[in-house]
């Protein structure tokens, strides 16, 4: 940094000067304005030492230099986070909220080497088999259902009611669930990001996952579930839990994220009103400035070393700031010369997320729809009411409320039963006889009998 530049005053409510120096990532100061914080850990260089939650320290990269030869050097840098030396020394409280993130799972996010590239390749080669046009028909398909659910209304929490559900249930259809695993997954997936018994949501959702797996070894179908199951990689059964358990919940959570973010910044910033193409410009600027995961892509040494000026232990936590990155002095020329994917919002090198191009093509399509049908929506409380959730790694508001001239349901259209997914209960039965109401069912169940009526 240049030597004249002043050193900058910490952000409002920063309280590093009693965390040893440590910026805290958590709290409501950092959820209102993380760029503050951003600016301020840059006077330390391209790391800053920061605290993700009471107890627990970690390295923060910065700077999108020194971010992209971290994720680009597995050599150096290990993923196994049963390397984590403060978790090791019992040095990370027992109940912190981190360590359900953050503890080492036998997926290919916590593997390294050989079998990282085996579990890799397995779900890359598995989810690149997934239709496009598939993917834009089972949106378009849950985006109508859920549109249906609240667009007689006029007004409608564009995240509780549309963003957070529409990614659990494109997945559940990608991934050949049926509908009481497919209830479960929904549970557990969203009780876990909720903080309501996740411990329990977590044993939930592995349990239906679980069975999905043995379902999928007797009677395979055409999803991603039984596509790998079959890649070469012969995954065991525990192993395609976990992989199935990853890639349902590091791809809903983002991407909920990320259709929120953009609908918030289509909403709030009148630049997009008359232009073609919003939405894909709208979809970059936020993944460049506000992205759905700000802060992750956990890192440890694997020997004591020296990194980007900074001294770093065998174990150390370092993670990437998506945001920081993004957002750093030396990017504005790349945004500047027509770079405008050159953003890490996906990550890079060999963990890279697997899934960026139907996260993107679910994130247009929903969108486009939601617009489509209500095409006069607009943000329903003075934009400095709302409110972001706070923690180190997500970016995401807690309510997007929106109003909206009231639409008639939306009703499925008679040729969508040729493409109803095989997954749909058959209609009629599930009803219950004449005089005995139907049994009470989940969302995904309720859906999947919206689809066949």
């Amino acid at each position: 940094m240049d030597a004249q530049s002043p050193v900058p005053v910490p952000p409002p409510g920063c309280p590093a000067h009693n965390s040893g120096g440590r910026v805290p990532l958590h709290g409501p100061e950092f959820a209102a304005d993380p760029q503050a914080y951003y600016d301020y850990m840059r006077h330390y260089g391209p790391t800053a030492p920061v605290e993700l939650a009471p107890g627990v320290e970690a390295t923060l990269v910065t700077d999108y230099a020194a971010a992209l030869q971290l994720l680009q050097d597995s050599g150096s840098f290990r993923k196994d986070a049963r390397r984590w030396r403060h978790l090791n020394e019992g040095k990370i409280p027992p109940d912190s909220p981190i360590t359900p993130v953050l503890a080492y799972r036998p997926n290919c996010m916590f593997s390294d080497g050989a079998e990282h590239l085996r579990l890799r390749q397995a779900v890359t080669d598995s989810m690149a088999r997934v239709d496009s046009r598939k993917v834009s028909q089972s949106t378009e398909q849950v985006s109508n259902y859920l549109i249906s659910q609240f667009g007689s209304r006029g007004s409608a929490d564009l995240l509780g009611d549309y963003a957070k559900q529409l990614p659990l249930f494109v997945f559940n259809e990608l991934f050949g669930c049926p509908a009481g695993i497919g209830d479960r997954v929904v549970f557990g997936i969203t009780g876990m990001f909720d903080g309501v018994n996740a411990e329990k949501a977590v044993e939930v959702l592995f349990g239906a996952v679980g069975e999905l797996v043995a379902l999928k070894r007797a009677k395979p179908g055409d999803d991603v579930t039984s596509w790998l199951m079959q890649h070469q990689a012969a995954l065991t059964d525990e192993e395609m839990v976990h992989q199935l358990a990853l890639l349902l919940v590091a791809g809903n959570e983002p991407l909920r994220n990320l259709i929120g973010n953009t609908l918030h910044r289509l909403l709030t910033h009148d630049a997009y009103a008359n232009q073609g193409g919003l939405i894909d410009e709208a979809i970059d600027d936020t993944l460049w400035e506000n992205p759905p995961m700000q802060n992750l892509a956990p890192h440890y040494p694997a020997a004591d070393m020296e990194f980007a000026g900074q001294k770093l232990q065998a174990g150390d936590l370092v993670l990437v700031s998506f945001a920081a990155a993004n957002t750093g002095p030396a990017l504005t020329a790349a945004r500047q010369a027509g770079s405008n994917r050159a953003h890490l919002a996906w990550s890079a090198g060999p963990h890279a997320c697997p899934s960026k191009d139907p996260a993107r093509q679910i994130t247009v399509t929903a969108i486009e729809n939601l617009l489509n049908q209500l095409p006069d929506v607009e943000l329903a409380v003075p934009e400095d009411s709302l409110t972001w959730r706070p923690g180190p790694f997500n970016r995401a508001l807690a309510t997007l409320p929106a109003r909206f001239t009231p639409v008639r349901p939306i009703r499925r259209p008679a040729a969508a039963a040729a493409t109803t997914p095989a997954t749909a209960p058959p209609p009629g039965p599930q009803a219950g006889a004449a005089g005995r109401k139907p049994e009470r069912s989940g969302m995904w169940s309720q859906f999947l009998t919206w689809l066949t009526r």
